[in-house]
């Protein structure tokens, strides 16, 4: 049974599944979007709204806690410098999933996921 169990598996271990999740939110704070299926869109985007939150806190406590996610420094610096400040009024709801279309080759469903 399946009792309290939330998200999504991928088929892969609970190590590489993290890893994928952290390289997809350096992508989308390096780069303002990426394009990535629809279910791994789905799953990282709290991932990416929870280290915008982070970055808006500001604090030193907050730096090192986005630099223990975040593989690249200079993609948490950006975060914090020119990323944060952008939703500085926002309540939150900082990323955006648009659904793209299949992809040609297996017909996966494709996403788009950005910055708003």
């Amino acid at each position: 049974m399946k009792h309290g169990v939330s998200g999504r598996r991928f088929d892969m271990p609970t190590d590489q599944r993290i890893a994928m999740f952290r390289s997809l939110v350096t992508q989308v704070l390096k780069h303002d979007s990426i394009q990535t299926t629809e279910a791994r869109a789905k799953e990282v985007k709290p991932l990416v709204d929870k280290m915008v939150t982070l970055g808006k806190r500001g604090t030193l406590h907050a730096r090192r806690q986005a630099l223990a996610y975040v593989y690249e420094p200079d993609v948490v610096e950006r975060l914090f410098e020119e990323i944060a400040p952008r939703y500085t009024t926002r309540p939150g709801g900082y990323t955006r999933v648009m659904k793209i279309g299949p992809r040609k080759g297996d017909g996966a469903m494709m996403a788009q996921l950005e910055l708003v």
